[in-house]
């Protein structure tokens, strides 16, 4: 879809549909007020009436309203003014959109964008609408050999501004938000895709392709082989069940210049977790090509970074296998021997995921990061803590927790810290290792985090668990592209952080 800024007068836009907002108890929006007095009235005589009261998720089309150039006028419920809240901005976007396409409209004015919302500016609003509107209309449908003919698509959105002040900030908003809503894209294309197809090797395939795109990055890959002279026997021991080979795979984006230590992304990338010899049961096992999530979330935010320009340097590190419960599969009771020189007791081989980022974490001391930062379908638990509403956050680093936190309030896409105290490394106690790669049943985000903490003592460190907020399950499951809008936000604020002071 395309999208421009404009500002201008609602009565005066030829367009095929205006979109304006109606507040709780019926009452209109600046924009809908302006329509109201050019078409004398015409819009609260219907309120009056009782057609639309200004609930969130009410809406009602009128066509042929006296006075304006538009074919339509889409009325958006908006609930009331004062209680207006970024999440209900981003429904009301949600709800404006998917009304839309029941219309036919190939293209609309939206002054949803001017709605006052507490301490957001137009900047904000209008990258929210492009990346809401990006997702909502957001399909997976390559496998589908019976499509039904939908309607028309939406093929234009104007965005409006008040005056045309804002009109350079609107246009960098869509920039920003068109980049990370391709960025989202790509995550959700690469998790929804079958296991059968999306294997570690298609992955690093698409990494390459990435590197091809944009001169910005450059990729480079190392086979099993390679592994196994670093010492990478953690990782390897997950990928020992399965016919299709490991694959390490490196992104490096150059944005700045080269004495500016990167910011390391890790992404796990078990492209599917049987459980291994500790097998999962069979309910919704289908799901578990999901577990790649992470892996494909560092794709989508190198790919938002590259497409943005943004002025920093950043490595993706992406450990990619399949956990399967071959004959040379791992096994409860092994014990191998980490790229860090650690030792680790396997007590449960569904707990992978740790041991493939373990070595991926110490692989990233070469890069001399900044900070580095993981991201990982990482525990079962970890849905039971915070739901689907709240990615696990974990750091060995306060300030950089408080900057992913701030920046998943920023973006929508928000975090939720959890402690790292000594105490808890106490459930990873192993008789025959240095640790255990499980802690038992209690708090098992966290001892999962300890696990990886201790691999992570020479740098600043936070670890992201998504097993909640990567995907949806039922009916309508699919991938979410979390946090690609936390991990770039906390990118562009760093920029600023990086500003020289005027």
């Amino acid at each position: 879809m395309e999208f421009t800024i404009k500002s201008g007068n609602p009565e005066k836009q030829r367009t095929a549909c205006l979109i304006v907002g109606v507040f709780e108890p019926r009452r209109l929006s600046p924009a809908a007020k302006a329509i109201d007095n050019i078409s004398k009235k015409f819009l609260s005589n219907l309120l009056r009436r009782g057609d639309i009261e200004g609930k969130l998720g009410q809406s009602l089309l009128l066509h042929n309203v006296p006075g304006l150039l538009a074919d339509r006028v889409l009325l958006i419920g908006c609930g009331r003014e004062r209680d207006l809240t970024d999440n209900q901005y981003r429904k009301i976007i949600t709800n404006s959109i998917r009304q839309l396409k029941q219309t036919g409209a190939m293209e609309a004015v939206n002054y949803l964008s001017e709605l006052n919302i507490k301490n957001r500016d137009y900047y904000w609003k209008i990258r929210q609408a492009v990346e809401t509107i990006q997702n909502t209309l957001y399909q997976f449908t390559e496998y589908k050999t019976k499509n039904k003919t939908s309607r028309r698509k939406i093929r234009k959105l104007v965005l409006s501004v008040p005056t045309r002040k804002e009109l350079s900030i609107g246009e960098q908003a869509i920039e920003n938000g068109m980049a990370i809503s391709k960025g989202i894209k790509l995550t959700m294309d690469l998790a929804n895709q079958p296991s059968n197809v999306c294997t570690p090797s298609y992955l690093a395939e698409q990494a390459k392709q990435l590197g091809k795109t944009y001169k910005s990055v450059q990729v480079n890959v190392l086979d099993e082989d390679a592994m196994t002279k670093l010492g990478m026997n953690t990782f390897l021991s997950v990928a020992r069940g399965s016919d299709e080979p490991a694959k390490l795979i490196t992104l490096e984006y150059k944005g700045a210049k080269k004495n500016l230590k990167p910011v390391v992304l890790v992404g796990k990338g078990v492209t599917f977790d049987s459980g291994g010899i500790s097998i999962k049961p069979a309910a919704a096992m289908d799901e578990m090509k999901f577990d790649m999530c992470g892996a494909a979330s560092v794709l989508g935010t190198i790919c938002a970074a590259a497409e943005i320009g943004i002025p920093l340097n950043i490595t993706g590190v992406i450990p990619a296998t399949e956990n399967m419960p071959g004959g040379s599969a791992t096994k409860p009771g092994d014990i191998i021997t980490s790229m860090s020189g650690q030792t680790v007791e396997i007590l449960n081989t569904d707990a992978e995921g740790r041991l493939i980022l373990c070595d991926a974490l110490t692989y990233s001391e070469r890069f001399n990061p900044d900070v580095v930062i993981d991201i990982a379908t990482l525990t079962g638990a970890c849905v039971i803590a915070l739901g689907n509403h709240a990615t696990g956050l974990i750091s060995n680093h306060n300030p950089l927790a408080k900057d992913l936190l701030n920046a998943g309030e920023t973006s929508g896409d928000r975090a939720w810290q959890l402690p790292l105290w000594e105490e808890y490394n106490q459930q990873l106690s192993s008789p025959f290792a240095d640790m255990a790669n499980i802690g038992g049943r209690e708090a098992g985000t966290i001892t999962a985090a300890c696990f990886l903490s201790r691999f992570t003592e020479k740098y600043h460190w936070a670890h992201l668990d998504i097993a909640g907020t990567a995907w949806t399950t039922g009916k309508n499951k699919g991938a979410t592209g979390r946090p690609v809008s936390l991990l770039v936000q906390f990118l562009l604020d760093k920029c600023n952080k990086n500003k020289p002071a005027a």
